[in-house]
C-alpha cells in the first residue's frame, strides 16, 4: 500500500484546474514513454469538473488523444444516452470535443444494452472486456491503468462501492453489479478494491464541506469495509486531492505543510 499524499487547494475551481493540469502531464508523459496511456474517469461533480477544466485547458492539445484508453470506475445501470450515466456526463464536459478513437472510449454497458437489464451480467462483461485489454506486462486482469480517478462520498463510498455493502468485500471479481445503493439509481456497476488498487495513480478527488467528514474519516485509518475510500490506493502513487472546505477537519498531522 502506498502511503497517501495529499494537495489542498483554496477552492474547487482552483482544484479542478490544477488536476487537470497534473492529468495532461501524467497523459503526455504515458504517452512519450510507452506510446499510449490510460485513464479511468469518475462521474459527480469533482470527476465533471475536471473534464470541464480539461476540455477548457490549451494544454489539452498535447494529449495525443487517439492513443488514450478510458474506462470507467462505475456506471449508473440506466438507458443509454440518460443524463444521469456518467459516460453521458463525460461526453458532455469534455470527449465530444477532442479527437478520440472511439475504440478506445470503454464505456460501462447500459440497461437497453446486449445484456439487457442484468447488472451482473453487464459487469462480467465489462469485467471480460478489461481482462482482454491487459497485458503480459500488467500482472493482472486489469490494465494497469495510468490514473484513476475516484470522487469520494459524503458517506466515504468511492465508484459505487458503498460502506457495509457486499461490492466493497468483493476480493475475488474485477467487476461487480451493485444492487440497493444507497442513493439513486439502485442498480449500478462497478469495479472493485482489487481493480482499483490495479492502477498506477490513484486519486482521490474531495471538494466541499460535505466532503469533509468523509476526507477525515477515511484519511485516519477508518476499515475499508466502513470506509471504502480508505481502500482506495494504488500500485506507485495514492493523491487525494482536495479544496480547503473538503480538508477543514483534517486531523493537523495529516495536513500538507505545503498545499496549493
Amino acid at each position: 500500500m502506498t502511503p497517501p499524499q495529499l494537495v489542498v487547494h483554496c477552492d474547487k475551481e482552483l482544484m479542478a484546474q490544477a488536476a487537470a493540469a497534473r492529468l495532461i502531464t501524467r497523459i503526455v508523459d504515458a504517452q512519450a514513454s510507452r506510446g499510449h496511456a490510460s485513464v479511468v474517469l469518475t462521474g459527480g461533480r469533482n470527476g465533471n469538473g475536471l473534464l470541464a477544466a480539461l476540455a477548457a485547458a490549451p494544454a489539452r492539445d498535447a494529449v495525443d488523444w487517439a492513443r488514450l484508453d478510458l474506462w470507467w470506475g462505475d456506471e449508473r445501470f440506466l438507458p443509454e444516452g440518460d443524463p444521469e450515466r456518467n459516460v453521458t456526463q463525460a461526453r458532455e464536459a469534455l470527449l465530444d470535443a477532442v479527437p478520440l478513437d472511439p475504440a478506445r472510449v470503454h464505456a460501462m454497458p447500459a440497461s437497453d444494452g446486449r445484456y439487457g437489464d442484468d447488472a451482473d451480467a453487464a459487469a462480467a462483461g465489462y469485467a471480460a472486456e478489461l481482462a482482454a485489454a491487459a497485458g503480459p506486462e500488467d500482472h493482472g486482469p486489469v490494465p494497469a491503468f495510468d490514473v484513476l480517478m475516484l470522487g469520494v462520498g459524503p458517506d466515504t463510498h468511492v465508484a459505487s462501492l458503498f460502506p457495509e455493502l457486499p461490492a466493497v468485500r468483493e476480493t475475488e471479481r474485477t467487476v461487480v453489479g451493485v444492487h440497493g445503493a444507497p442513493k439513486p439509481p439502485p442498480v449500478r456497476v462497478s469495479l472493485t478494491l482489487p481493480a482499483i488498487r490495479a492502477a498506477r495513480e490513484v486519486w482521490l478527488l474531495a471538494a466541499g464541506e460535505d466532503k469533509a467528514e468523509a476526507a477525515a474519516i477515511a484519511l485516519s485509518g477508518a476499515g475499508e469495509i466502513q470506509a471504502p475510500a480508505a481502500g482506495a490506493y494504488g500500485r506507485s502513487r495514492t493523491l487525494w486531492l482536495l479544496d480547503a472546505a473538503a480538508a477543514s477537519r483534517l486531523p493537523r498531522a495529516l495536513y500538507p505543510q505545503a498545499s496549493a
